[in-house]
């Protein structure tokens, strides 16, 4: 029931105004897929939490002053870095051409069939015209060779996960794409890896014992945002800054602090899990 409110949603979102896209984008990445970043302080050590805390505080303001004072810079660093951590996290060690083409095709794969689209994105993230240009050309040529790659994988491999959300990537307007491609690909199924691995029976369960954390996480997205507005009322920038200002610490921060835990490799092995949401 969820999966199918959630496509609809984008569905229609694919079909509407930026400013609608804007809004998709906001509840899709900027709510639901916080959800596993919630739990980054309970996966570290007590007795490192204080040191954790200061350096995620001290990464999310060097975040928020970059955007503000060189978004040029910011808005490419943070795409990298972002490609980076997708690759890690979404495939197994022991495939590294995979991780290579999972983490370039949730970057890049939305500017293959919306070169333009995504140039106008950047252009109004902070990139200028002609760099915003040039880098939506890399990244439709980069997301072009790796979704191929991932479908034929997908494919093979029978796994309606890497198929379904590679095909959205694709397919859809940019910002809803990435959207919806972020949250099965990537959000989802680490949602259900962290919950496992904290030892709640439930979604619903991990949801309720992060929810301090997950609400003091959008009221920071939120106020980030609303700080970005005075230089871009357009809101893309502010949708760019208010996630990468929490995702950046997520991506930099976190594995350096992380204690040891069991990676769901079954989970991975069962990609359907991730659509059944019974199960989750």
């Amino acid at each position: 029931m969820g999966w199918s409110v959630l496509l609809g949603a984008a569905v229609i979102a694919a079909f509407a105004p930026l400013t609608v896209q804007l809004g998709f984008a906001v509840i899709a990445v900027g709510l639901i897929g916080l959800a596993h970043g919630a739990s980054d302080l309970a996966v570290v050590d007590r007795d490192r939490r204080p040191a954790f805390l200061r350096l995620y505080g001290l990464i999310t303001a060097i975040c928020l002053v970059w955007w503000i004072a060189a978004p040029a810079v910011a808005l490419p660093a943070f795409l990298l870095a972002s490609a980076v951590h997708f690759g890690v996290e979404d495939a197994p060690v022991d495939r590294p051409i995979e991780r290579i083409a999972r983490g370039t095709s949730l970057v890049a794969t939305p500017a293959t069939l919306h070169m333009t689209v995504l140039a106008g994105l950047l252009h109004l993230g902070g990139l200028p015209d002609d760099a915003a240009h040039a880098t939506s050309v890399l990244l439709a040529v980069a997301g072009g060779l790796a979704a191929a790659g991932l479908l034929a994988w997908g494919i093979v491999r029978h796994d309606r996960r890497l198929l379904f959300g590679t095909a959205v990537l694709l397919l859809l307007p940019p910002l809803v794409g990435f959207s919806l491609g972020f949250l099965i690909l990537h959000a989802v199924p680490q949602t259900v890896e962290r919950r496992a691995r904290l030892g709640y029976a439930t979604i619903a369960a991990y949801l309720r014992a992060t929810a301090p954390v997950l609400l003091a996480a959008v009221i920071l997205v939120a106020g980030v945002a609303s700080l970005i507005l005075h230089w871009d009322p357009t809101g893309v920038r502010s949708l760019f800054a208010g996630i990468a200002a929490l995702a950046m610490p997520h991506l930099l921060v976190t594995p350096w602090f992380e204690k040891p835990g069991p990676r769901l490799a079954a989970f991975r092995d069962r990609p359907w899990l991730v659509l059944d949401a019974r199960r989750a």
